[in-house]
């Protein structure tokens, strides 16, 4: 089986190297541009061959819709509560939706990248400010909307466990070249990601948003860290947003 991510891997290896390298400070992730050019890339499918070989004919065919893909990669269960959201009959008898705490498999999925993103933290390989700040900004705006409306808002476990969001709280958003550094900055840039996952998710034309929103406050995290800088030994007060 082999996935057509040509476009994707030259994407991500084109922003090392206008960035200067995997060790430079860069403005966002550099696997992030990959992946949002495989979502926006439409209809992207998976091909399998008998002889575990695929030529670029077999690609090029495969993405002008002369052949067939096997399956198509989506998130599912983001995507179907998105397209029945309001009807609580329908959502009712969708078996995708029927996890314990959200779609199942996916739900498994986040759990053990849970797992992962606490072990990362009892070895203080990343700090709680981030994961902590990120997932509340998922849950809180979502348990409050959910409160409103259980039919039409998905509840906070829901948008906990589905999608890719126990990798962004853990593993992405806590990439130390490209997120806020202060610790209020760090707090403020992860709560901002998880509001903005939130408004996307329920408003926007995507159901998962983890990459979206983290590019877009990677962009914002200069700008947080400039306000929000501690006060440094010896002096009264913090040096914030004052000119260097």
């Amino acid at each position: 089986m082999h996935w057509p991510l040509t476009p994707p891997t030259a994407a991500v290896k084109g922003r090392s190297i206008r960035s200067g390298g995997r060790g430079c400070k860069t403005p966002a992730g550099s696997g992030l541009h990959g992946e949002q050019l495989l979502l926006e890339t439409v209809g992207i499918g998976i091909l399998a061959e008998p002889d575990g070989k695929v030529g670029l004919g077999e690609v090029l065919a495969l993405f002008l819709g002369q052949t067939p893909a096997d399956a198509f990669t989506g998130a599912t269960p983001l995507d179907t509560f998105r397209t029945w959201a309001g009807d609580a009959e329908a959502l009712a008898g969708r078996d995708i939706l029927a996890g314990q705490l959200a779609g199942p498999g996916w739900e498994a999925v986040n759990l053990a990248f849970l797992l992962g993103g606490l072990y990362l933290l009892a070895r203080r390989i990343i700090t709680w400010q981030i994961p902590v700040a990120f997932l509340a900004g998922l849950a809180l705006p979502a348990l409050i909307a959910h409160q409103v409306d259980a039919a039409r808002f998905a509840g906070p476990l829901f948008h906990l466990f589905s999608g890719g969001a126990m990798l962004g709280a853990f593993f992405i958003a806590t990439d130390p070249v490209s997120a806020a550094t202060s610790r209020l900055g760090r707090f403020i840039y992860a709560l901002l990601i998880g509001l903005l996952i939130w408004v996307i998710r329920t408003f926007g034309g995507y159901p998962d948003a983890v990459a979206f929103a983290v590019l877009l406050l990677n962009l914002s995290a200069p700008f947080i860290d400039y306000y929000t800088q501690p006060r440094a030994y010896g002096h009264r007060k913090a040096n914030k947003g004052a000119n260097p």
